[in-house]
């Protein structure tokens, strides 16, 4: 008898990833949801042995799913897979009934053991290929869909770093990933950075052909609770300021370019973070850099601390010559097998 999995992610990238990782000698049928809600309906109306759960996600995430779980009269076993790896995060869920994480990417090895340990396969050696997991032929992946899911992990090792470093938790988006103009750049920090003003640390990498600026944008009302964080005792004026910035962002973008780097295989060369600007209005910033950013591929995160008054935009802002090679690179998170 046939095992039914529900895999709930909002990246087609991880629902392909994940589906074909599962071991081809297990009878299970495949089904997907795209976020929290769409699964629970699903689980409303099915039944299913299995969900692997996604964290980040758009209309509701996977903690919302878990706790909306706690209802179910009958529900199946839950196995987290997510980017966000903070100790936090994975005790959040084991709290509220998931049997089980896993870091993103999980390979075929790696599930397998998985599932093995919790009892939920075991392997048949007289059966092969008899996973129900059929690729969908028609189904496109775009540079931007393959683009997002690196970004995603990227992002859940920075914020573990900095969530270990300041003992807090980070509060993670789902990455934004689009072509802007420069005046929808303005546009999507405007929505982003909602303070009057703001202070930012900009940084250069490159590396096998794809160049990418990284911008740390600080709301500037962000200040007393980062330094309260970081203990530092002086009294707060520019020196300090910038000396916060440098700090929280050496934390930040470092682990992120490093998991970033190593998903695209490229160690990637950088320049020295500078400050390039302090208690200015998003046009002002935006204006200082109009010539450079006319056109460009962005990632943005937007990083939060819970409970506390602390947000940080981060934005990579690539080159349009470093739009075919990522394309190149990242193609592996498609190929089929």
């Amino acid at each position: 008898m046939s095992a039914r999995v529900l895999i709930c992610d909002d990246s087609k990238i991880a629902r392909k990833q994940l589906a074909r990782g599962l071991p081809t000698d297990w009878a299970v049928e495949v089904e997907f949801a795209e976020h929290g809600q769409e699964a629970l309906d699903m689980l409303s109306s099915k039944n299913f042995d299995v969900l692997f759960l996604d964290l980040n996600m758009p209309v509701k995430d996977g903690y919302e799913t878990l706790e909306a779980l706690k209802s179910f009269k009958s529900s199946p076993v839950v196995i987290v897979v997510s980017g966000d790896i903070q100790p936090q995060a994975i005790q959040r869920v084991k709290d509220m009934g998931a049997v089980a994480f896993h870091k993103k990417p999980a390979s075929a090895e790696d599930l397998r053991h998985l599932l093995t340990s919790l009892n939920l396969f075991s392997a048949n050696r007289n059966i092969q290929n008899i996973n129900g997991y059929a690729p969908n032929a028609a189904e496109q992946f775009t540079l931007n869909d393959c683009l997002q899911e690196v970004s995603n992990i990227a992002m859940g090792r920075a914020a573990s770093v900095l969530a270990n470093m300041l003992n807090v938790f980070i509060k993670l988006p789902v990455p934004k990933v689009n072509i802007l103009e420069v005046g929808e750049l303005q546009m999507a920090l405007d929505y982003s950075v909602k303070e009057d003003s703001c202070s930012a640390v900009s940084q250069g990498f490159v590396g096998a052909g794809v160049a990418f600026e990284t911008l740390l944008i600080f709301s500037d009302s962000s200040f007393p609770d980062m330094a309260k964080l970081l203990n530092v005792a002086e009294t707060i004026n520019s020196v300090v300021e910038v000396e916060l910035l440098m700090d929280v962002s050496s934390v930040l973008v470092g682990p992120f370019i490093d998991a970033f780097g190593k998903q695209l295989n490229i160690d990637f060369s950088h320049s020295h973070p500078a400050l390039i600007a302090q208690h200015v209005k998003v046009a002002d910033l935006v204006n200082a850099k109009r010539a450079k950013w006319k056109r460009t591929l962005a990632v943005e995160i937007v990083y939060e601390v819970e409970n506390y008054q602390i947000s940080c935009d981060l934005m990579m802002l690539f080159t349009e010559d470093s739009v075919s090679v990522l394309e190149n690179l990242l193609s592996y998170l498609v190929e089929e097998d």
